[in-house]
């Protein structure tokens, strides 16, 4: 009897997971990065530990139906008024006609440059990084969450370095979540690397957040020598 309630319990569980990720799949929002037409500004406080240590910021400018997406991101870590660490970004993403056209991205990475570049050669998107030079998959997409239709791809391209990160992709369930006294209901993904053969600090174990309604990024976590969270500050 017990095991009959368990597999019952299974089934509707699969099949809740199943709903969601056809609803997703099969929504028109997935068509293209036009879904966020009326889409200004991403603004997310970054915590490590709890404790507030950064922001990162998107700006969304359009020229008809072209698309540009600027990202900002600095943090620095401290301890008894001691700067032990600090990382900023910049990049900018581009798409034309709703489709990704080029990429590219500067880190300072405690004090280690890192870059990334990505545009097409030959009819193929092809990687300039500081971890990774060559082409690009077939099926990839730019590591920066803010597109839901990340959840969709077998690869992500690290916006860092250009790493190329092969990713396996749960729906975990549907969370009602409380950000900035403000509550949503959310659908949650984990994001983990494919090859088991990585080492713990290069694998990839993150999950992301999207609201129910709109697929507008709300939050992001991991651990990585501690607790990481992006949590929704502002948006426009």
């Amino acid at each position: 009897m017990r095991r009959e309630k368990l597999l019952t319990r299974f089934k509707k569980l699969f099949l809740l997971t199943v709903f969601f990720i056809t609803q997703l799949y099969f929504n028109p929002a997935f068509a293209h990065v036009l879904h966020y037409q009326n889409l200004n500004k991403l603004e997310f406080d970054l915590y490590r530990n709890n404790q507030l240590i950064g922001q990162h910021i998107y700006l969304f400018i359009r020229n008809g139906q072209n698309l540009t997406v600027q990202n900002k991101i600095n943090f620095k870590i401290e301890k008894f008024g001691i700067t032990l660490y600090k990382y900023s970004s910049v990049a900018q993403e581009q798409y034309i006609d709703g489709k990704f056209d080029s990429f590219s991205a500067k880190t300072n990475h405690n004090k280690r440059k890192k870059f990334c570049k990505i545009y097409k050669k030959e009819n193929k998107f092809f990687i300039e990084g500081s971890s990774y030079k060559g082409n690009a998959p077939e099926d990839f997409i730019i590591g920066t969450w803010w597109n839901h239709e990340i959840i969709k791809y077998g690869a992500q391209i690290s916006a860092g370095s250009g790493r190329i990160i092969e990713q396996t992709v749960r729906f975990i369930g549907k969370e009602t979540i409380k950000i900035n006294n403000k509550t949503y209901t959310a659908l949650k993904f984990n994001f983990f690397s494919s090859d088991p053969s990585l080492s713990k600090d290069k694998k990839l174990n993150t999950n992301v957040w999207y609201d129910e309604k709109t697929l507008m990024w709300l939050k992001t976590s991991f651990e990585k020598t501690g607790y990481w969270e992006y949590r929704l500050k502002y948006f426009d």
